[in-house]
């Protein structure tokens, strides 16, 4: 067989296998077209420590932060748990103790 690795779009895992039709991935289950991927429309968005972020990952945050509009403090060292990566200013839209916010991706670091 003469075909490249396959990356997971949903863990960034290569770990998959091609069923026929679709690719698997063997750690998270997801199921795509490879035909049908491409790599120019994923997000490469870096953390405060220049690591990659991907859809999924949990993030801690790196200092204290005061929600505009409101007398709320993030604490830093609050973890965010399966980010979402979005186009525009704020890159990552989760939720923090409860809160659906979002936030820039300077302010946080990959747990």
């Amino acid at each position: 067989m003469s075909e490249s690795i396959q990356i997971c779009p949903q863990c960034s895992s290569e770990q998959n296998y091609f069923d026929g039709t679709f690719t698997v991935c063997l750690e998270c289950g997801h199921e795509w077209d490879a035909a049908n991927v491409s790599n120019e429309d994923a997000l490469e968005v870096k953390d405060s420590n220049g690591n990659l972020l991907v859809n999924g990952d949990d993030v801690i945050l790196i200092k204290d932060l005061k929600l505009k509009g409101s007398s709320t403090v993030l604490k830093k060292g609050a973890k965010a748990k399966g980010i979402r990566l979005v186009e525009g200013d704020h890159e990552i839209d989760c939720k923090v103790d409860g809160m659906k916010i979002m936030l820039k991706a300077c302010f946080v670091k990959k747990a």
